[in-house]
């Protein structure tokens, strides 16, 4: 492969433009005691160069291009691209190909240059931010609550963390007040979705520590609607971690800071869910039905304006609902109208203002066969499944593999012993664990960086 191609190839894997590549590698150089690399303007002119084949590197970039890389010298030039099943960051599928020029991806192209006029204009008009800055970041922030909830987790995240490292730079400079604060909202925003995203790929500890950077920001400009949406995604990923005392802390003090409404409704069910799991019925039926209450009346906040993962579409809420009622024993029916009634809804699609989680439906379907499984309708429950067994490999979370368990722990009851369909679910849901997005990544750096 040309030197050019794969040089630009690494970067935009990374979702880095060409600032962000001239920042890495002065910050390299710097590591070294290397304080004679030009400007970040005239670098950037280095590299499209390089890119394009005008010029060849001298040994001494080389090397900052491996540091920045992460790889070794004997790497350079040779270090394959990311795995075809590992999405990039904007089209999420081309790789560029020496022999094909139309490999330049038109989509990449347009918003890797969007990107550079963006990194550029934020220099102009200091001291401050600057509206069209300000507006370009709440636009970002918008997409990306959107992508969390629809597009592919790895390609979100690395987004979120191009967005977040650039409200780092800002926050580096002379703000206003009112602009700092702005800052701080938004970062912790963006923390928090790449928690959501990170707890997606597996990683909880990385998660969780996301959430709480987030928190932190959140909590210096005393932001009580985003205070509340992160103790929720805590409870949360301490849920799927199975600290299921800590989960319903984390939820009852959310619902200290939101006390209406879907923000509310997201925190009692998650209350319900750590409840059912810590064997507290009473506690778990009672949270489901103030959560129901809560999801009905009207409310609106600065976060829901945003939408995507910041809002509870009502078909997610009775999916959070159905699940919970899953778990508790001789709830079955219950569960089962809860878990009918959003997959009607996902089926209607998103009403005015909504978005539909990719994993929505998929759920939806593996709660409802482990409670036909308990109810004897072997025949319903496989029906049920196949939403779930023909999600994409790249949107196959940790939430959908850990509740196929649930149903092979079902399947594996004396009634089914010895039936065909059954063994044949089984084998179903073990392919499927195969291939999930968490076996498919076998490394992601600096996620909680």
């Amino acid at each position: 492969m040309l030197i050019g191609m794969w040089l630009r190839q690494q970067r935009e894997a990374r979702s880095w433009p060409r600032r962000e590549m001239a920042r890495r590698l002065t910050q390299a150089a710097q590591a070294t005691g290397d304080v004679t690399l030009p400007g970040i303007e005239h670098l950037c002119t280095y590299i499209r160069r390089w890119e394009f084949g005008r010029h060849d590197l001298t040994e001494r970039y080389k090397l900052y291009y491996c540091t920045a890389f992460g790889i070794r010298v004997g790497q350079f030039g040779k270090a394959p691209p990311p795995d075809p099943d590992r999405p990039l960051p904007v089209s999420g599928a081309v790789a560029y190909r020496e022999e094909e020029r139309s490999g330049f991806a038109v989509e990449q192209e347009v918003a890797m240059a969007a990107h550079e006029a963006s990194d550029h204009a934020e220099q102009a008009g200091q001291p401050g931010m600057g509206e069209a800055t300000a507006e370009q970041l709440h636009a970002d922030v918008v997409r990306l609550a959107q992508l969390t909830d629809t597009g592919e987790p790895l390609a979100a995240f690395l987004e979120m963390r191009r967005v977040r490292d650039r409200i780092y730079r800002l926050l580096d400079r002379q703000l206003w007040p009112r602009e700092r604060a702005d800052l701080y909202f938004h970062l912790g925003c963006v923390n928090g979705l790449m928690g959501v995203t990170v707890g997606y790929l597996g990683y909880p500890d990385a998660a969780a520590e996301q959430i709480r950077s987030g928190w932190a920001y959140a909590n210096a400009i005393d932001h009580r609607p985003l205070i509340a949406q992160l103790r929720c995604r805590l409870s949360a990923v301490a849920y799927w971690r199975g600290r299921f005392g800590e989960s319903r802390d984390q939820a009852v003090r959310g619902l200290e800071y939101a006390s209406d409404g879907p923000p509310a409704a997201k925190l009692h069910v998650m209350h319900a869910r750590a409840a059912a799991s810590l064997g507290d019925v009473d506690t778990a039926r009672q949270a489901i039905a103030d959560a129901n209450r809560a999801q009905e009346h009207e409310y609106t906040d600065d976060l829901m304006e945003i939408g995507g993962e910041f809002s509870n579409a009502l078909a997610t809420h009775h999916l959070s609902a159905g699940s919970t009622l899953a778990d508790v024993g001789g709830a079955e029916r219950e569960a089962s109208a809860e878990l009918e009634q959003a997959d009607e809804l996902y089926n209607q699609g998103p009403r005015r203002g909504e978005q539909h989680w990719f994993a929505g439906k998929p759920l939806v379907g593996i709660n409802l066969a482990r409670v036909r499984l308990r109810m004897g309708a072997l025949d319903g429950a496989a029906a049920a499944l196949e939403p779930a067994l023909s999600l994409p490999v790249t949107q196959r979370i940790t939430q959908v593999t850990s509740r196929l368990a649930a149903v092979r722990e079902e399947l594996a009851a004396p009634v089914y012993r010895g039936s065909a369909q059954a063994r044949d679910m089984g084998e179903q849901i073990e392919e499927f664990g195969r291939e999930t997005i968490v076996t498919g990544l076998r490394t992601l750096s600096g996620l909680a960086s």
